[in-house]
């Protein structure tokens, strides 16, 4: 297994998962609340409208609103149809609506005066009305009707109307008990069904909009802290568990099969990382044995270049167990010379950059300069900073490394220099400035890693006239 395919799967393992707890957080694109608000007005409308609709058709069955009171309809269709006959008697001509009105169930009674005393009855007139019709006729209309006592089949309540008509001015009483009309009838069913329905809508609607988002916010006010927690989780941060606690329960089989998941990535994790630091170990005897046979051949360009391969194998070896080292956080903090660790980097690579053809050369601002951090882990940064200026500088000028107050290493060369949006993405794991380029883009990584862990920093510029300046600051012992 290669690195670079190990280092591959591992970050596409982590994109997914981050891909995959950003998704079960925030899937909808519609929010929550207005998702339920919209569903819960839609319902209420359906429930009121059913509601509305049942309390008409029991109104209608038993006979509520045919019968309603329509005592205009019934006057005005009987003086449309009033006339005197060939003896000046009052009489009904025959129309539509009359006929209409006399099919009715009941039909309606009606009685027509005039001023000269002629009188036209229609239907049982009851007898009450009859006494009273000659005694209304100062009056231009009336309305009667029982307010303490149930009437009765014979003196229901009556209406009396005096209009002019086509027989004169006549005095009409008829009944106020008559069947609607359809267009009517449909009339007072919409105003009822509205005076009903549509105020109790938007009351409900107005409910609806001010106490859902309160419940969901309630009611989810554990989400929030879950994707606190998702967002925290990263590939160097294993081992973290989304909170079940405050979590709705619909939403706890989704976090724990999340959990899980986390979990079993650990474990590969785990496995892939000890199989590395176990290769790595395996890899630093034969070739520390093979370094040391190269070395005893004759000198040739073929050897140098054989040494370099070797050295640079070496150098891959280490950075798998900086790797392990890294993640299980094995350092042992205390005051180190950082002028010591670069003269002594400079002496162990001399004879691989001189084969590369470069000089190489050291400097310090003072004899001793004191940082605080793990001297192994330290040095191996700035192999790897030498490493990649040797492996980058083009074959030619000089590296330079260097000590400086107050706690500061340098590496210096005078190759082609990075470019400026590309000084950051350099240490990027697996990332490479030349694609074609040798190594396996982890060493610059490493270098990042190892000195956050001090609490330090590290940059690169350009020098003139040409060439890259990496710097590490540390912390001051």
């Amino acid at each position: 297994m290669s690195v670079a395919a190990t280092a591959a799967t591992t970050s596409a393992s982590s994109s997914g998962l981050h891909a995959a707890i950003g998704d079960t957080c925030g899937i909808c694109a519609m929010p929550l609340r207005s998702r339920l608000v919209h569903s819960l007005v839609k319902l209420q409308g359906i429930m009121l409208t059913m509601l509305g609709l049942l309390l008409v058709a029991t109104l209608w069955t038993t006979g509520v609103i045919p019968h309603q009171r329509d005592e205009e309809a019934v006057v005005k269709v009987v003086s449309d149809a009033i006339f005197r006959d060939g003896n000046g008697d009052l009489a009904l001509r025959s129309t539509p609506m009359l006929e209409r009105l006399r099919a009715a169930d009941p039909p309606p009674w009606l009685l027509v005066r005039d001023g000269t005393g002629h009188i036209l009855k229609e239907g049982p007139v009851p007898p009450l009305y009859e006494r009273l019709a000659g005694s209304l006729d100062d009056l231009g209309q009336a309305k009667f009707g029982w307010d303490r006592r149930p009437a009765k089949d014979d003196d229901r309540g009556a209406v009396m109307k005096r209009l002019e008509t086509a027989a004169g001015e006549v005095q009409i009483i008829t009944t106020t008990e008559a069947k609607l009309s359809h267009w009517k009838a449909i009339g007072w069913i919409a105003l009822s069904f509205g005076l009903l329905t549509v105020p109790s809508l938007i009351l409900m609607t107005l409910a609806t909009l001010i106490a859902t988002p309160i419940v969901v916010r309630r009611a989810l006010s554990g989400l929030d802290e879950l994707a606190r927690h998702a967002s925290q989780i990263n590939i160097d941060k294993r081992g973290s568990r989304l909170p079940v606690d405050g979590v709705p329960l619909e939403v706890e089989p989704l976090v724990s099969a999340v959990n899980e998941a986390l979990g079993r990535l650990d474990k590969g994790y785990d496995r892939q990382g000890r199989f590395l630091a176990d290769a790595a170990h395996e890899l630093r005897t034969p070739i520390a044995i093979l370094a040391t046979r190269l070395e005893s051949l004759p000198p040739s360009e073929e050897q140098t270049r054989l040494i370099e391969d070797v050295a640079r194998l070496a150098n891959l070896t280490e950075q798998l167990l900086d790797k392990e080292r890294l993640e299980h956080q094995r350092y042992v903090m205390q005051p180190v010379d950082l002028a010591e660790i670069c003269a002594r980097v400079a002496a162990d690579l001399a004879p691989i950059a001189i084969a590369g053809g470069y000089e190489i050369s050291f400097h310090k601002d003072a004899d001793s300069v004191m940082a605080w951090g793990d001297r192994s882990a330290l040095e191996r940064a700035l192999v790897n900073l030498v490493q990649n200026a040797i492996q980058h500088g083009g074959r030619r000028g000089a590296i330079d490394i260097a000590a400086r107050l107050p706690a500061v290493m340098e590496v210096c060369d005078e190759g082609p220099g990075i470019c400026s949006d590309e000084r950051e993405q350099i240490f990027e794991p697996l990332y490479r400035v030349r694609p074609q380029s040798q190594g396996a883009g982890l060493g610059l990584h490493l270098v990042r890693e190892i000195i956050r862990m001090h609490k330090g920093d590290v940059s690169v510029t350009n020098r003139a006239p040409n060439g890259a300046c990496f710097k590490i600051s540390l912390p001051v012992a």
